[in-house]
């Protein structure tokens, strides 16, 4: 017997309620039907349809035995596709959409060394922070850290975490002062992300996770991190700044982590495509090295 044939078969029939419309969708006679259900019955030792000239209906057994059913077969042809990717050199265009700081900041560093391990693949990147729709667009995958919704029939995988901190340069910290509790915040300039909704207060988390919300006067509020950057590096006030982000500005000094006990918003990292089940060479290639360059989904790999 070909048990998953068989499992197959049942699913049909259970969702269809019907022997005749299963093997239609199936492209099977109705003969060949009726043995796949009974074969597995057979070797299951037990019912799993109520049958009659007019109705047809799951047994209790068949209730239960259908919902492991509809799990396992999509592992199962997961696990088959992926296989089958593995076994293809993966080539073509790969369609790719970022939220454009990630994008920024984090693509230049990881799509040259997807390159160099597939340079039969053509990237096409798109980088903006509008919402899509990955299927009626064409993207095979994207990246998100900011709220976007997904369709039920999207794959989300979670790469890791990043923080929004506070950062200030020696400059501006030698001129006006290091913040040294959250109510201080309200004394200093603040650089503020547009697209955050924090032109007039910053809601900080600290080590207790409670939230506290600081009142602030923005010098500069823009939709551009490039350009929120270039001014905090110059000194102009305290910027906010996700941790992918930040690259060796700590390290190297050129920025002073602020309160460094608390952040303003932590953002999880996405990938999401549309469904695992026949994934290509090249989508399947590309998800598989994101996993691998980020291997701790849970923590901040840049804090």
């Amino acid at each position: 017997m070909d048990r998953l044939q068989s499992m197959r078969v049942f699913l049909k029939v259970a969702e269809l309620g019907s022997f005749a419309r299963a093997a239609t969708l199936l492209d099977i006679s109705n003969a060949a039907v009726t043995r796949f259900v009974a074969d597995l019955e057979d070797h299951l030792g037990a019912r799993l349809l109520h049958r009659s000239t007019r109705k047809l209906s799951l047994t209790d057994i068949g209730q239960t035995y259908l919902k492991r059913v509809r799990q396992i077969l999509p592992e199962i042809e997961d696990a088959e596709a992926c296989a089958s990717s593995r076994s293809k050199q993966p080539s073509g265009t790969l369609k790719l959409f970022c939220q454009m700081s990630f994008g920024q900041y984090q693509l230049p560093r990881l799509l040259p060394a997807y390159a160099k391990l597939f340079p039969d693949v053509m990237q096409d990147i798109t980088l903006s922070d509008r919402a899509i729709d990955l299927v009626e667009e064409g993207f095979d995958v994207a990246i998100f850290y900011r709220s976007q919704k997904f369709d039920s029939n999207m794959i989300v995988r979670q790469l890791g975490v990043t923080e929004i901190i506070l950062c200030a340069s020696p400059d501006y910290i030698a001129q006006h002062g290091l913040p040294l509790v959250p109510e201080d915040l309200t004394k200093h300039i603040c650089l503020s992300y547009a697209y955050e909704n924090l032109r007039d207060s910053w809601p900080l988390r600290g080590p207790d996770d409670e939230e506290v919300v600081i009142p602030i006067t923005n010098k500069m509020v823009s939709n551009n991190s490039d350009m929120l950057n270039h001014c905090g590096h110059a000194g102009m006030g305290i910027v906010l700044r996700p941790t992918f982000s930040l690259g060796d500005d700590l390290k190297s000094g050129r920025l002073v982590r602020v309160l460094p006990n608390y952040h303003v918003r932590k953002f999880a990292l996405k990938l999401v495509y549309p469904s695992r089940r026949l994934l290509s060479a090249t989508v399947r290639s590309f998800v598989d090295f994101m996993v691998e360059q980020f291997p701790k989904p849970k923590t901040d790999p840049w804090a």
